[in-house]
């Protein structure tokens, strides 16, 4: 059954007033494996999430991405896909149903918080514009036009494990979805509701100093992955290029000795 092989991944971090009711909603919609990453907390995260029924793992060094990733290293060998989610209330899970039908086509399912205008509007003007500056600049260097970089997403593990991730900060989203480009995977955005934070403090878009600094890892992120793209594409084509001299070379050869 496909609800056995999903696990749920939720970075937290101080999100006590939250977490319980997000663990609750994911096992309305059937999802029981559910592990929380707590990533620092010192509230009593970790103790609500154990009481409402998820697995709780600790992950000491701060990061969106390094918490992710410490997730992904604890699934067992029988999950099949990966769900990530906040902690903080945010994410509107109403459209899982939607999701998991679509794991019949796709390989990575994002929640596309654009697509609705509450979702835009619940959404502070930093998120807005750094979500339209990076995927125009995924399409412009990758050319696939994506719609929103949101937390809310459902992964093929083997894919995941095709990408390789190797971002552990705030550039794990970026990374993901411009590799998935990459890997010639099978991608679809769903609108999904989004609310305000529902409890804690964004580590991101909180502050001034935090949106700079996220929005400044995103664009290195993105220029790192570029030049890597490039590159790659321009060893193809010169192996490409020396392969067809060769045959050329090869055919006239044969073609005098007659």
């Amino acid at each position: 059954m496909l609800l056995e092989k999903i696990f749920v991944i939720i970075p937290v971090l101080n999100e006590e007033s939250t977490i319980k009711n997000v663990i609750k909603s994911l096992q309305f919609y059937g999802l029981k494996n559910i592990m929380v990453v707590d990533n620092g907390s010192t509230d009593r995260s970790i103790e609500k999430a154990r009481k409402a029924g998820a697995k709780v793992i600790k992950e000491p060094i701060s990061g969106y991405g390094r918490a992710c990733w410490c997730g992904i290293q604890n699934t067992p060998v029988e999950c099949d896909w990966i769900l990530f989610c906040d902690g903080d209330g945010s994410d509107d899970l109403k459209q899982l149903p939607k999701f998991l039908t679509a794991t019949n086509k796709y390989d990575l399912i994002l929640g596309d918080r654009r697509a609705t205008k509450a979702g835009r509007s619940a959404m502070t003007p930093v998120q807005n514009f750094g979500n339209k500056l990076a995927t125009f600049l995924i399409g412009l260097g990758w050319g696939y036009w994506y719609q929103d970089l949101g937390p809310l997403r459902l992964i093929r593990k083997s894919s995941l494990e095709r990408i390789r991730m190797q971002d552990r900060g705030f550039g794990w989203t970026v990374e993901m979805q411009a590799r998935a480009v990459e890997c010639d995977l099978k991608i679809t955005e769903i609108p999904v509701g989004y609310r305000r934070r529902q409890g804690g403090r964004s580590k991101i878009s909180g502050t001034i100093k935090g949106s700079f600094q996220a929005g400044t890892i995103i664009l290195t992120t993105l220029g790192k992955l570029y030049l890597k793209y490039l590159w790659k594409n321009i060893e193809l084509q010169n192996n490409t290029n020396k392969f067809l001299s060769r045959g050329v070379g090869e055919s006239g050869s044969g073609g005098v000795g007659e």
